[in-house]
C-alpha cells in the first residue's frame, strides 16, 4: 500500500479537538484529543492526551491516553504505562505495561487451542 494511500484513509483528532458522532476508517485512527461516539479502524492510536467515549472496532488498538465504554479489539490490545481502559473489553490479545489501568470486564476472543 502506498503512503499516500495510507495517508488518504487514516485521520489523526488533535489534541484540544473535539469530535462527537461516529468514524469508520480504512486505516488508522490516530486520537490525541477527545472522541464521544463510535469510531471503527484497523488500527487505532490514543496518544498521551488522547480520550475515546463510545463503542469502538479496531484490530489492533494502542492506548496511551484513556478509552472508555465497549471495546472490540480483533488482534491485539496494548495499554501503555499511562494508558486507562474501562468498561467491556473483547480481545484476541493483551497485554498491559506497569502503571497500565483496567477496570471492567473482559473476554477473551479468538483464542487458538492446542492440540
Amino acid at each position: 500500500m502506498s503512503n499516500a494511500l495510507l495517508d488518504n484513509q487514516s485521520i489523526t483528532i488533535g489534541q484540544g479537538v473535539t469530535f462527537k458522532g461516529s468514524l469508520n476508517v480504512p486505516s488508522k485512527a490516530i486520537i490525541n484529543g477527545t472522541v464521544d461516539g463510535d469510531l471503527t479502524a484497523d488500527e487505532l492510536e490514543i496518544g498521551p492526551t488522547g480520550k475515546i467515549t463510545g463503542l469502538i472496532t479496531a484490530r489492533k488498538i494502542d492506548v496511551q491516553g484513556e478509552l472508555h465504554q465497549v471495546i472490540t479489539c480483533k488482534d491485539h490490545l496494548m495499554i501503555r504505562s499511562t494508558g486507562k481502559v474501562s468498561g467491556a473489553i473483547e480481545y484476541s490479545e493483551i497485554e498491559i505495561e506497569r502503571g497500565g489501568q483496567f477496570r471492567g470486564e473482559m473476554k477473551q476472543v479468538g483464542i487458538k487451542t492446542f492440540g
